[in-house]
């Protein structure tokens, strides 16, 4: 076969005569370049031919023709061609030359290796950095990594945030006798301190030292970095101190870090003494300087402190960029000091402030965040007003805060809007509309913006999912909700944690266990870890179903999963135990929380209060006190525990005392608070003070239901008041309400007892219609009615 018959069966795509011979010719003249040792000329000729306006398809297409012309001097070629491909940024393709190389039983230089790990790992292709690398190893070519070799593996680790592969590519350049550079050392300590395992980063600085290794600059603002980042300021102290002894110079990113670390401390009064060591040293702060001072006072709530640095900025005529104002307006907006944003803003303007669609998003957020519409429109067309248009971010907020006002009308309108600006809705603003429409329960126009979504190729992502599958969870739409999870599985988007939560914490309220524990075990079998939100919601419906010894088996659950149990996985317990009438064991687990310093809330004192209230009202005093040196104040569910405790116990001007003060703290009183206030003056005989109560409750739109009136049926019975129990009994009848059956008997007992068979016939008739044929007293009063 001639030879040019023979290449072109080796070509990948087809090409003309023409095309051929160029391709030919070409190579021809690489091949004399090469033979006449002209390898510079070379060099600069492969990378025209890897051009894509050359004639071959790609490097991988120039190997193979080239190998099968020169098979004597393919070797050099490759790493020629190898070389070529990294110095022209083709990590791809040199990666396919690189396969066919090995292929082909060609060894390239370390050099043009390393070169395209560099090109590997500028690219951001690490996990194909540690591939060759390991492929390097395996090659049996003899081939031996360099400290450049293993600093490129040990960054592309590092990159991927696998430390532990990180140190074993580091071990195994130690046994080949290698001893890491300062390069390696400080990509080693700075992912460790990304991790914020500072311990380990220490072992690496230490280990440094040992090795004769000198710390340069980046090293030492890594680690202070790394301590401020986990709040250990001494430390980065003593590192800034290490510096001064070993004579390195610091610059504007020790300082800026150092400062950074001390405002997320709040602490000021050290940030102004090394903001003056700063300027005494030649250091001019930057706007990331003033980023960082404007965040820790506005940390510190000093709002004033703020307003302060800014005008000592203007006076000094130093001029700070969109990122800064950005800091200073968002943080100012978020205080809800919005109207100082705006005229810190004004006054930017006035200096020459050129501001972009980020700072007049910053002002719009900060408007709807107060509920003021209209300003946040008005800043919106001021925006426009200087040229910039409004973006997705920008009316993202404005239909945010409608469909957070629950009005949709408004929140469409704004999106016919957007469209009519020419802004396509984007993935967050579908987001954004269906948890809008999810919140009153308008489902189907939720399922109409999946399908919308859809139909314009924009794929819903774990939050569109998870806002429709909590509002059916809340709504009490579980099987639902499971559909919509299956739905988003069976679409390629994996749920998370928090969407097994929503249904896990949707179940277990409804109290279907079951269905609970079967999306807990789902959760597990896909890999997906419990977080304290999962166990508290398991441990709070079985807490509402009395299941406290399985509740406290998953406290246990909480404490070896690395979590610790919190306030609201004592309120559940405690709420349990005070259903099933424990009231120690309410006691001893709010002591418990309370040496764990665990703050009780609110809902922690419903419980206790209402658990002590039912026998001990010096301890459930004892409780309220504590509750208000906390700084709670009680609700409605605090005083109508202490009433019904009081009314209990026969202390009615304690109860009406609280009633009085819940009047005047406007806590709307409620039937639980009258029922209870009726049971107190029926204890002590009062009832012209309950059928005073009764009006009051009616006159306040309190209609009396079922519970109120047995409560006084029952109650004038006791007090044998008989005639009194027939009037309410003849109430509750009228309103369509039905008496129990022990008050019944003993109201009927009671009117036999005093001559009145003809109102315990009516009752005993009226009874037996509504099928309650089970009254003692039922046949012997009818039977006297009839003599």
């Amino acid at each position: 076969m001639p030879f040019d018959e023979a290449t072109t069966a080796n070509v990948s795509i087809p090409v003309s005569d023409q095309d051929q011979q160029h391709r030919h010719e070409q190579v021809r003249k690489l091949r004399i370049l090469l033979q006449q040792g002209r390898t510079d000329t070379a060099a600069r000729f492969i990378k025209s031919l890897i051009l894509p306006t050359s004639p071959f398809s790609s490097p991988s297409d120039l190997y193979d023709l080239f190998s099968l012309s020169a098979p004597s001097i393919t070797p050099a070629f490759s790493d020629m061609l190898l070389t070529a491909c990294t110095d022209s940024k083709m990590p791809k393709e040199a990666v396919e030359l690189y396969s066919l190389m090995r292929k082909s039983d060609l060894r390239p230089s370390l050099a043009s290796l390393n070169q395209l790990l560099e090109c590997l790992v500028g690219s951001k292709m690490f996990e194909e950095t540690l591939e060759l690398f390991s492929q390097i190893f395996e090659s049996g070519k003899g081939i031996k990594p360099d400290k450049f070799t293993y600093g490129k593996a040990v960054q592309a680790a590092v990159k991927l945030r696998d430390m532990e592969r990180a140190g074993e590519i580091v071990e195994s350049m130690k046994r080949m006798r290698l001893v890491p550079n300062v390069f390696i050392f400080n990509v080693l300590i700075g992912g460790l301190c990304k991790e914020r395992r500072m311990r380990d980063a220490k072992k690496v600085f230490d280990e440094m030292l040992e090795r004769k290794g000198v710390p340069t600059l980046v090293t030492y603002n890594t680690m202070i970095d790394g301590y401020c980042k986990v709040g250990e300021l001494e430390k980065a102290f003593e590192v800034r101190e290490r510096m001064r002894d070993q004579k390195v110079e610091a610059n504007v990113v020790t300082y800026n870090t150092l400062l950074n670390g001390l405002c997320r401390g709040k602490r000021m009064e050290d940030a102004k003494r090394v903001l003056e060591e700063m300027e005494a040293r030649g250091f001019a702060p930057d706007g990331f300087t003033y980023s960082i001072l404007f965040d820790g006072h506005l940390r510190c709530g000093d709002d004033q402190g703020v307003l302060a640095l800014y005008d000592e900025i203007a006076t000094k005529g130093v001029r700070i960029n969109g990122y800064t104002c950005s800091i200073l307006l968002n943080g100012l907006c978020k205080k809800g000091k919005v109207e100082e944003a705006e005229e810190v803003f004004k006054k930017l303007l006035d200096t020459g402030f050129v501001p972009d669609e980020v700072v007049y998003n910053t002002l719009v957020s900060g408007y709807c965040r107060q509920s003021d519409i209209d300003r946040a429109i008005l800043v919106i067309e001021k925006m426009e007003a200087r040229g910039l248009r409004p973006n997705c971010i920008t009316f993202n907020l404005l239909i945010h805060k409608f469909c957070e006002m629950k009005d949709m009308d408004k929140a469409e309108e704004w999106v016919q809007k957007m469209l009519k600006k020419g802004v396509s809705l984007n993935l967050e603003v579908y987001n954004t509309l269906i948890n809008g429409y999810g919140r009153i329960c308008a489902f189907d126009k939720c399922f109409e913006i999946l399908e919308d979504m859809e139909s314009k190729a924009i794929k819903p992502n774990v939050v569109s999912y998870g806002s429709l599958i909590n509002c059916l969870c809340k709504d009490g739409r579980l099987l639902e909700a499971e559909l919509q999870l299956r739905d988003m599985v069976g679409r390629g988007v994996l749920p998370n944690a928090q969407i097994y939560n929503m249904l896990i914490d949707g179940t277990s309220t409804q109290g279907k266990l079951k269905d609970t524990f079967r999306f807990f075990d789902e959760m597990a079998k896909h890999g997906i870890s419990p977080t304290l939100v999962t166990y508290n919601a398991l441990i709070h419906g079985l807490c509402k179903k009395g299941r406290m010894i399985e509740a406290e088996d998953y406290v246990s659950q909480i404490t070896s999963s690395g979590y610790r149990p919190d306030v609201i996985t004592y309120n559940s317990l405690i709420s349990g135990y005070s259903d099933t009438v424990n009231t120690q064991k309410c006691l001893e687990l709010y002591e418990a929380m309370k040496n764990l310093g665990i703050t009780p809330t609110l809902y922690t004192y419903h419980s206790l209060i209402s658990g002590c209230s039912r026998d001990n009202m010096v301890l459930a005093e004892k409780l309220l006190n504590e509750m208000l040196q906390m700084g709670l104040r009680p609700d409605r569910i605090i005083y109508n525990a202490l009433i019904h405790g009081y009314a209990e116990h026969g202390d009615i001007q304690k109860a009406l005392s609280l009633h009085s003060e819940m009047v005047d703290q406007k806590i709307n009183v409620d039937k639980m608070t009258y029922n209870s206030l009726i049971l107190g003056h029926f204890k002590q005989g009062k009832l012209s003070e309950v059928k005073d109560l009764v009006d009051d409750m009616k006159a306040k739109g309190l209609t009396p239901k079922a519970d109120t009136y047995n409560l006084l049926v029952k109650g004038h019975c006791e007090l044998k008041d008989f005639s009194g129990a027939y009037f309410w009994y003849r109430e509750l009848v009228e309103n369509g309400y039905l008496l129990n059956v022990s008050t019944c008997n003993e109201l009927t007992t009671g009117l036999q007892k005093e001559g009145r068979l003809q109102e315990a016939q009516i009752i005993c008739l009226e009874m037996s219609a509504k099928g309650i044929d089970d009254l003692s007293s039922n046949e012997d009063a009818i039977s006297v009615a009839k003599v």
